[in-house]
């Protein structure tokens, strides 16, 4: 049986032309003298890679193999496993999600189902467990690293302000972890995950470099640090996001990828010259959160049921519109993959690609080699798509490229920026496009924008005073409103999470009709709430009433002064 199963790992290894049958032969003639697994000897003799045989496990296993170089750790989860225990068990602690009380850990064994258990009890029980498969020479190595260190904020800051540092020691080709500022940086990406932020600013000031993170939308500083740090942040954020670290005057663009509480985390990086040194933003971009099914998204039913029938026609251009993070490229993605499976060609074209998909074929702009969207779009014609999706219409030859593929039968998604759905008509006769060919030719458009959700533990009601009753609609005997106080579950902020208020324009022969004879927009706006079209004020106010959201929040981010 033994013997099956090292022919069984040997022969996938050659059938996927990962070794030859000649390095098999080889493998299992010294494994009679060493006694070592199959996979090992094979690594032992050259002949693979410690990731390739960490793939290969993990793929017979059925589980997720993962590659340490691009971990960081994480404090929470290291002072959960006692050292002793890591090296014993040969597992290193990666993430500790409190939220779903979640420990996920790298291991070299699958199946140590007794030193799962014991760890399980010695944490109380409730936890639950994830386990990755990890390579064990890179495992010792990281053990090493993440136990042989402070890695709290507050101890690396002590420790570089004890200790001299020589930032020119920040080599690029190397991963010293050794380097405090190594782990500072690595510190503060993992809080920024863990907090749920978008973005995260360095800025710095004459004598101090503020660091702010944006959650739900909202800036929020976080640490104020001397400005003797910022050179060594900066050099090693350039090194991660293979940036010009000499280069320090003119604006620059770059990205990183690294595995952040236990997933894959991208960050786009863009630096831009100030005159107390370089501000640097990452924008977090992370998957699991990110793109999510149509129902995770929060719409209503009724918005759900539209949204779905816009996406049932076959050829036409679906518009999302709304300001700069307002969740467009989320909702764009969730539709996509909605559709998404080997039946169809989906092709994109964005500025940049933010989330790379399984299946999809995704292509960035570049202006060097003079790929715009009017020029990618007409290539990828020529590609035979079913679906296409423009990251942006910005200008006529995008907006006619746009249409031509919708007129030719495709269903195009695209953004566009305009205050609300209806805005979506002048906006484009503005760039060139005649009614004559808006109409017939867009299938909807989605406007939205996010509010921040109610913290369900401090949410406090009150009687709205008569300026908010005539808002609302509200009446003596209503449901009550509530808002915002704050407690220790949402830091004090009185908001949690986030949704997304939506209007839905599904075009029908009626408006576009009207759209076709250059009808003035209150006509158009009559006809489509007729047809059940709903604002997005009707959508936020009926949040307020709900107890999802307050009335301040809807107010911060759609015009309600007209129902004054």
């Amino acid at each position: 049986m033994e013997r099956r199963k090292k022919l069984r790992m040997g022969e996938t290894l050659v059938s996927q032309g990962l070794i030859t049958l000649d390095q098999l032969r080889i493998g299992l003639k010294e494994q009679k003298t060493t006694g070592l697994p199959i996979g090992r000897q094979l690594v032992a003799l050259g002949f693979m890679t410690e990731a390739v045989l960490r793939d290969q496990l993990a793929n017979a296993l059925g589980s997720q193999g993962i590659d340490l170089t691009q971990v960081v750790a994480d404090p929470e989860a290291l002072q959960l496993v006692p050292e002793e225990f890591a090296r014993r068990h040969h597992l290193l602690p990666i993430a500790h999600d409190a939220a779903r009380n979640v420990l996920t850990l790298a291991t070299t064994d699958m199946f140590n189902v007794v030193a799962l258990d014991q760890l399980r009890a010695a944490l109380g029980g409730q936890i639950e467990i994830d386990t990755l498969l990890a390579s064990e020479a890179q495992l010792l190595e990281y053990i090493d690293k993440f136990y042989g260190f402070d890695l709290s904020l507050d101890g690396i800051l002590r420790e570089i302000e004890t200790g001299e540092v020589d930032y020119a020691s920040l080599n690029p080709e190397t991963e010293e972890y050794t380097q405090p500022v190594v782990r500072l940086v690595g510190a503060l990406l993992t809080d920024a995950v863990k907090r749920e932020s978008s973005d995260i600013h360095f800025e710095p000031e004459h004598a101090f470099l503020r660091i702010r993170y944006r959650i739900d939308g909202v800036l929020e500083q976080i640490r104020s640090l001397h400005k003797t740090y910022w050179p060594g942040i900066l050099v090693r954020l350039k090194v991660l996001s293979g940036m010009n670290i000499a280069e320090t005057r003119a604006p620059q663009d770059g990205r990183m990828s690294l595995t952040l509480n236990g997933r894959p985390i991208d960050f786009r990086v863009s630096s831009q010259p100030g005159i107390h040194g370089e501000n640097l933003v990452l924008r977090i971009l992370d998957r699991e959160k990110s793109i999510m099914p149509l129902e995770q998204m929060g719409f209503t039913d009724d918005a759900l049921r539209e949204l779905q029938l816009m996406m049932a026609r076959p050829e036409g251009i679906l518009v999302v519109t709304g300001p700069t993070g307002s969740g467009k490229t989320t909702t764009l993605y969730s539709m996509l993959s909605h559709l998404n499976d080997e039946t169809v060609n989906i092709m994109t074209l964005e500025d940049p690609v933010e989330y790379p998909v399984t299946l999809m074929r995704q292509s960035s702009v570049n202006e060097t080699i003079k790929l715009d969207f009017a020029n990618g779009i007409r290539s990828i014609m020529r590609q035979d798509p079913d679906i296409i999706l423009v990251g942006e219409i910005r200008d006529r030859d995008t907006a006619e490229m746009a249409f031509r593929a919708a007129m030719t039968g495709h269903q195009v998604f695209t953004t566009l920026h305009t205050n609300s759905a209806l805005g979506v008509f002048p906006r484009l006769m503005d760039i060139g496009i005649t009614p004559g060919i808006l109409a017939g030719n867009i299938i909807g458009v989605v406007a939205q924008r996010l509010v921040r959700k109610l913290c369900p533990h401090c949410r406090e009601a009150y009687t709205p005073d008569e300026d908010e009753a005539r808002i609302l609609g509200w009446q003596t005997g209503d449901a009550p409103i509530y808002h915002a106080v704050g407690c220790p579950a949402c830091n004090n902020k009185g908001y949690r999470g986030r949704l997304a208020l939506i209007e839905l324009l599904r075009m029908d022969p009626e408006i576009d009709e009207l759209v076709a004879n250059h009808a003035p927009l209150h006509e158009i706006r009559r006809a489509a709430i007729a047809h059940g079209y709903r604002p997005l004020a009707e959508d936020g106010i009926q949040r307020v009433k709900d107890g999802v959201t307050s009335l301040s929040e809807v107010a911060r981010v759609v015009d309600l002064t007209g129902r004054v």
